[in-house]
């Protein structure tokens, strides 16, 4: 089954989608002619979003903060007021980190938690009744490699993405035999502005680009590889570099190795 004939007609929700993976998924589902709901923050920037989609009338865009439950509530009221259903729910929003565990406050340790855990558990929670009832439609997470293998700079944003990944991996257990499917993505490096917003020890964005992700994976590539990956039904989905799938092949045959490989590397 081709990409549009597994998602044209589709409603599919993405939350972190007024730029980066967000919006590239929500380019590349409505041009399959998927129904596109996009959920951020930035509630003119996600307008502006969803004016530039294929047929931008078929789409919503519903301004709302992830980790607010009542906005997601209501978010979630509004999408089966205009939609009637959800095939995707695509766990996007994330936020990620540049600071040593010696260097980084309890603050900033739980407010990257609160946005790439709890607020995806939420969201999956509160729409899972609907799955349920419809007895078919797939989750997706938007976990990362990092999540996969620990770096430095990177500890709560690894552990919040390797905590996803295993609630995941529960979710599908406990819901294969009502029809729903659960996918886990994990993106190596893709160029987006993941870098800039990345919180530092005290909790305050980065604000500049890091080489690695300069040199990454553009962002719509990354799209056409999820999409063509879901359309398969695959529930394991690592995108990336060569030094990424590396780093994942050798996690599974020698984590010795792999550590050592990290201690030598230069990831900030």
């Amino acid at each position: 089954m081709t990409a549009q004939q597994c998602f044209a007609h589709k409603v599919v929700w993405i939350t972190g989608a007024s730029s980066g993976l967000g919006e590239a998924l929500a380019k590349a589902f409505a041009e399959q002619d998927a129904q596109v709901i996009l959920t951020a923050r930035r509630g003119e920037v996600l307008e502006q979003v969803r004016q530039n989609l294929k047929h931008p009338e078929r789409h919503l865009a519903m301004s709302a903060d992830v980790t607010n439950e009542a906005q997601m509530r209501h978010a979630y009221a509004e999408v089966l007021q205009h939609k009637g259903r959800i095939d995707l729910l695509i766990n996007n929003a994330g936020l990620s980190q540049r600071a040593l565990i010696t260097d980084t406050t309890m603050y900033t340790e739980r407010a990257i938690m609160e946005v790439d855990y709890f607020s995806q558990v939420f969201l999956t929670k509160t729409v899972l009744p609907t799955f349920l009832q419809q007895k078919t439609g797939r989750i997706v997470f938007i976990s990362s490699v990092a999540g996969l293998l620990g770096t430095q700079y990177r500890a709560t944003y690894s552990a919040a993405k390797a905590a996803i990944h295993m609630w995941a991996n529960s979710l599908r257990a406990e819901v294969a035999e009502h029809g729903i499917k659960v996918s886990v993505v994990f993106p190596g490096f893709v160029k987006t502005n993941v870098s800039f917003n990345a919180l530092n020890g005290e909790g305050q964005p980065q604000g500049h680009q890091d080489s690695a992700i300069e040199n990454g994976l553009n962002a719509d590539e990354f799209a056409q590889v999820v999409l063509k990956a879901l359309a398969e039904g695959q529930e394991y989905v690592v995108v990336g570099g060569l030094k990424e799938k590396l780093g994942v092949w050798v996690s599974r045959l020698s984590p010795h190795t792999l550590y050592k490989m990290i201690r030598q590397t230069k990831v900030k």
